[in-house]
Formats: structure tokens, sequence, C-alpha cells
């Protein structure tokens, strides 16, 4: 398993990379630490002065993080660049054919928001690999299952497989979610045409589904989070309603650079 760290050496990155290496050193793994030195000069010769001096720092920076995880038994390895961060991320997790990109935020309000929010999402644009976002203070020691956001779309199926594996590398439960936004909705086929493929593909494997109902599925998912703290929530990137509504509404903020969980976003 390859995953990928953005990190600025913030406490947020730092915190990321040990939620990392709890979820890697279930099982065999190796860490990329990327730094992107993102700069705008009005000068060539002020730029190359400047960048340069970037460079020694963050090449220091790297090599004292590194000490800090001597102990592991994790394979680490470290990349500067230099550009956008969410570009430069995405093309490295898909040059090394990442397994997963995990990435600090924290919350945030006014302009600072805003600009964590646009790495943070447009990462998750760029990629095509998986990305997990750690809030602030979120400790991989606390999670106890993964729960999957469903809308039982038939493009779902190759996810479910990953997502379900990703839970017994991690050595957590599975569980779905599905949120019910009209009521007269015929849900009871979806279940059961989950309940069949699950049981066919990991026989033994507890299936536990939960419905929410809402006026709109951010709404049923914000009523399964305020029950389940201890969890990573899985979203289907595909889900057109489902992930407009939340990239597009103000709650964006409270889910994602709020929330104490954990958010993995599936390409």
């Amino acid at each position: 398993m390859k995953i990928i760290i953005p990190i600025d050496f913030s406490d947020n990155s730092l915190n990321a990379l040990d939620f990392a290496i709890t979820l890697a050193g279930k099982k065999d793994g190796e860490i990329i630490l990327i730094h992107v030195i993102e700069a705008v000069f009005d000068f060539a010769s002020q730029a190359s002065v400047a960048i340069e001096s970037m460079h020694r720092d963050a090449h220091s920076l790297m090599q004292k993080t590194l000490e800090d995880y001597t102990d592991s038994s994790l394979k680490f390895t470290t990349v500067i660049r230099e550009g956008t961060a969410s570009i430069a991320v995405a093309r490295l997790a898909q040059e090394v054919d990442a397994t997963l990109v995990v990435m600090g935020t924290q919350g945030a309000s006014g302009i600072k928001a805003a600009l964590i929010g646009s790495t943070t999402i447009n990462t998750i644009k760029e990629s095509t690999t998986p990305v997990l976002v750690i809030p602030a203070n979120s400790n991989a020691l606390d999670i106890r299952k993964i729960a999957l956001a469903l809308e039982f779309a038939t493009h779902e199926e190759k996810f479910i497989d990953w997502v379900i594996n990703m839970s017994l590398r991690w050595e957590l439960g599975m569980e779905f979610v599905h949120v019910q936004t009209e009521a007269a909705f015929e849900e009871e086929p979806g279940i059961k045409k989950l309940e069949k493929l699950v049981t066919s593909q990991f026989p033994g494997l507890p299936i536990k589904i939960h419905t929410f109902y809402g006026r709109t599925p951010v709404e049923g998912l914000d009523q399964f989070l305020e029950e389940n703290e201890n969890v990573i929530l899985v979203m289907c990137h595909h889900h057109k309603n489902l992930w407009d509504q939340i990239l597009n509404r103000s709650q964006t903020i409270e889910m994602v650079f709020h929330s104490k969980v954990p958010l993995l976003v599936i390409p």
C-alpha cells in the first residue's frame, strides 16, 4: 500500500501523517511525503533566490520529520516539487500508482477557509486516487468502522469491493449508509441487491445498513454523523446529486473542515 501525504510541516499535516502511519502500519506499506513549493514573484532573479531557499528549508524539515519516525517499520520516501499543490499531489499519486492520498485540514473562517478549502477540494477534484481528509485532532486509534454512503447506483458496485477490502486491511468494521429523500421511494430492491452482492463476495461478513430520512442527502448524512463519531465516512465522487450538494452548501465547511469524522472520497 502506497500512501501519499501532502505535508507543509504544520501540526495539522503531521497529524494526517500519524493517522496514515497507523493505517499503513497494520499491513506492509510505504509512506510518500510530498511538499509543494507554491511561490509567485515579480522578478526572475527574486524568484530564483527565494525558491532555492525554500528548497533548502523544505529538505531540512523533511529530514527532521523523518528522524521523528525512525522507529517505524514503514518505508518512507520524500518528494519536493514546485507548482500548484493539488495538481502536484494528484500527478504524483498517478505516477507512483498510489493507493491513497491522506491530507490534513482544519477549521477556519473567511479568507483562510477559502484557501484551505481550495487546496483540499481541488485535490479531490484533480485526483484519480482516493483522498482521505483528516480533521484536526482526529486520531486513527479512535476509528472503529468505515461507513460507505450509497445511492444504490449501478456504478457503485466496483467501489464496494475496494472499500470492504480497505476495512479488512485496516481491521475496521464495515457499514453502509443510505439516505432516503422521498417518502415514496422504494429502497428495498437496492438494499436486497447490496446484501446479495456483499454476501456473495465476502461470505460471513456482517452487513449493517443504516437508512436515514432527510430533505436532502446531506441532511441524512448529518444525522448519521451525529450518532457516529468513530467512523471514516466514504463517498463516491461520481454521486453528482450527493456530492454537488455537499460542495455547494454552507455545511461544506462543517462537514469537511470542522467535523471530527475523516472523509474518504473515491473518484
